[in-house]
């Protein structure tokens, strides 16, 4: 036996590597190639002009807001002519007359509901609310109950003694008086020697605004003027 190593394989061993190698390339050449990676862009920084026109542009047309005037509307002053304003307080007040008249009216309607009980011979005359009790228009027609205060309508017209009737009253019962006496005369020194003026306190004493403060009324004894005047006794 010879004392040379041989090599494993011998000459085939070369031949094996060398097919090796041919079927690896072709296998690499059967193998789709992925296209080559593109090289990275390069970003040119925006110059200042840009930066300046594109702004010009964004906000072209807008208009700067006013800060010492910002939050408010602008007020804007309505004129209205003179003519128009009088004749508005014209009518406020014209309506207001009319919703006092028609109160008025009710009021009476609603007075004249709680209805008197009235007598009257020409020479006397007296008159109480039907819930008045009898005895007390009886004391009063005596003169039992003492005078709180007087009214003299001596000399005025009809529309002016109304007038002053009616504030009498009213006065003196909020003042809390009971009893008050009203001279009208017995019209001896009126045309014809009619007592006009007596006739007529004696129905605004039972009816219309100078009734809402009345109870009971009655012609006055000799020593207060008798037929010339008229107790009035006043509700509580």
């Amino acid at each position: 036996m010879s004392g040379k190593k041989k090599t494993r394989g011998g000459p085939f061993e070369a031949l094996r590597a060398l097919k090796d190698d041919l079927e690896k390339r072709e296998r690499e050449a059967k193998a789709p190639k992925s296209p080559p990676t593109p090289p990275p862009e390069r970003t040119v920084p925006a110059s200042p002009e840009d930066d300046a026109l594109a702004f010009h542009r964004l906000f072209a047309g807008v208009e700067p807001i006013d800060r010492s005037r910002a939050g408010r509307l602008p007020r804007q002053r309505v004129e209205r002519p003179v003519a128009a304003e009088h004749a508005a307080t014209e009518g406020a007040e014209r309506e207001r007359a009319e919703a006092d008249a028609v109160h008025e009216r009710l009021r009476e309607l609603v007075d004249a509901g709680a209805r008197f009980e009235v007598a009257d011979d020409g020479e006397h005359v007296e008159g109480r609310r039907i819930d008045v009790p009898i005895s007390t228009l009886r004391r009063l027609r005596r003169g039992l109950l003492p005078i709180d205060g007087r009214v003299d309508l001596h000399g005025m017209t009809l529309a002016e003694a109304r007038a002053r009737l009616e504030a009498f009253l009213r006065a003196a019962r909020a003042r809390g008086e009971r009893c008050v006496l009203v001279i009208h005369g017995k019209g001896q020194h009126s045309p014809g020697g009619v007592a006009v003026l007596r006739g007529e306190v004696s129905a605004w004493l039972s009816q219309g605004a100078s009734s809402v403060q009345v109870a009971a009324f009655a012609s006055a004894t000799g020593e207060d003027g008798g037929g010339g005047a008229t107790y009035v006794l006043l509700r509580r």
